[in-house]
């Protein structure tokens, strides 16, 4: 299925830089075993983005946004 991911970081420091907030957001496809093993590594790791991101090396505060963008008819959220 496609989906956007919208993340936003805030009080962010990447290679010494200081940024007070960062969004990145993309589209891809992905399947739902996919979305709930990403969903859950996320709530789950206290380092989930500094040990993914080269050069990140503080974040203050993150959020993840994950949004359907078509219907798929073998998903039951």
């Amino acid at each position: 299925m496609k989906v956007k991911f919208v993340l936003t970081m805030e009080d962010v420091e990447i290679d010494d830089h200081k940024i007070d907030q960062v969004i990145l957001d993309w589209e891809t496809d992905i399947d739902q075993e996919e979305i709930l093993e990403l969903s859950h590594k996320w709530i789950t790791s206290k380092n989930f983005l500094t040990t993914r991101m080269e050069g990140l090396t503080r974040v203050g505060e993150s959020s993840l946004m994950i949004e359907p963008l078509e219907e798929d008819q073998n998903v039951g959220w």
